[in-house]
């Protein structure tokens, strides 16, 4: 279970018992089977307060006219305005925190991304059979991180992705391609890890990135219904193939693969000079499959080929990975605090002294896109040296 250090929290303090005060949480479902399970499971948290539920998005707006909320937990499919919708027009109005509720159907997780997308700080399954503690426990973590963002954390990101899509990102962000004198070095691969607040931080990253550029790997903490939503959503946006992993699948430039989940971690091979896809079993069970730390520890041996980044996110998955890349001779770079939705994974990274450079998210694509880049030596034009 993560740690309440992983993420930089605003406190107000209750002037009695001089304590951080509860999380005040607003249940927002048209279930009321659904909003009484909640209010049981959060209530029983100390961190959290359920100061209020609604039915609708009328009810939801009108309560928030007359009260205050930390965070809102949100669900996607209700009569009359849907839970996207009124999310959409919330985070013009009023940006706050919101964890949303969704079901893992094909509509429900193609939603969860798009809401995720639109301003959203996490997106939770909702419980379709029994539960039991672990359940309880993640969703009560999760609220209550949500509830700690900032919100100049909130309003950065919602600014960034403001008036514009994937598409528009790209054409304007968006190198031209390699030319004579860029090449893009033999073997170069990237990296990236990223959970809480991953979403909008890749649709930010991916469209800087060459689109004939070496192969790009992401790990992204969700549930496998939502991955497959996401990808097929970036390779409808990107000009970059976009796809989930497969085994023994060969990358090519160009190619950005997200791994899958489907109860397996990720893994990079080598051979004859190219890369391709191995998945082995979450055994012993680890704390999130795919884990960002098994990805970036299998290309630890052609770590001078790779670079690798972690990005906004809950606990500390990939900090060990990196930490081995940078060793091994890797480019290595966490996002900064003042632009991570959750300051979590890479403030861990760069506590063991595995990030190399710190950077805000619009410059990450940058600096992963230069890293890879090489020049040619005057004196030599079929020798390449990395620019680093």
């Amino acid at each position: 279970m993560a740690q309440e250090s992983d993420v930089t929290a605003t406190y107000t303090t209750d002037a009695a018992t001089g304590r951080d005060a509860p999380k005040k949480v607003l249940i927002v479902d048209d279930s009321r089977v659904m909003r009484s399970w909640l209010r049981a499971v959060l209530s029983a948290d100390q961190r959290l307060n359920v100061v209020g539920e609604a039915c609708d998005a009328v009810e939801a707006r009108d309560y928030l006219k007359a009260h205050t909320a930390d965070v809102l937990t949100l669900d996607i499919e209700m009569p009359g305005m849907s839970g996207l919708d009124f999310l959409t027009r919330l985070m013009r109005a009023r940006p706050m925190p919101v964890v949303m509720m969704s079901s893992l159907t094909a509509a429900g997780s193609d939603a969860a991304i798009q809401a995720l997308s639109r301003g959203a700080i996490d997106c939770m399954v909702k419980p379709s059979s029994a539960y039991g503690d672990e359940l309880t426990q993640d969703i009560c973590e999760r609220v209550y991180h949500a509830a700690c963002t900032r919100p100049s954390q909130l309003q950065m990101r919602l600014k960034s992705n403001a008036g514009s899509t994937v598409p528009q990102q790209a054409e304007a962000a968006a190198p031209p391609a390699y030319g004579v004198g860029e090449p893009c070095r033999r073997g170069a691969i990237i990296l990236l890890g990223a959970s809480t607040g991953g979403v909008a931080a890749l649709e930010t990253v991916l469209p800087m990135l060459h689109p004939d550029g070496p192969p790009v790997v992401v790990v992204q903490h969700m549930p496998g219904n939502f991955l497959c939503s996401f990808s097929e959503r970036l390779n409808r946006q990107l000009r970059q193939n976009v796809y989930l992993a497969q085994e023994n699948r060969v990358l090519d430039r160009g190619d950005i693969v997200l791994a899958p989940g489907n109860g397996t971690h990720t893994e990079l091979r080598r051979k004859d000079g190219r890369w391709y896809f191995q998945f082995v079993p979450n055994d012993p069970p680890a704390l999130h499959c795919p884990s960002v730390d098994v990805l970036f520890s299998s290309a630890v041996a052609e770590a001078k080929n790779v670079s690798a980044a972690l990005l906004t996110g809950l606990g500390r998955d990939g900090a060990e990975g990196l930490l081995k890349l940078s060793k091994a001779g890797a480019k290595t770079f966490g996002q900064d605090e003042e632009t991570c939705v959750v300051y979590g994974m890479p403030r861990a990274a760069k506590a063991l002294g595995a990030v190399q450079e710190e950077v805000a998210l619009e410059r990450i694509g940058p600096a992963l896109r230069d890293s890879r880049i090489v020049k040619r030596r005057p004196n030599n034009p079929s020798d390449t040296v990395p620019m680093r």
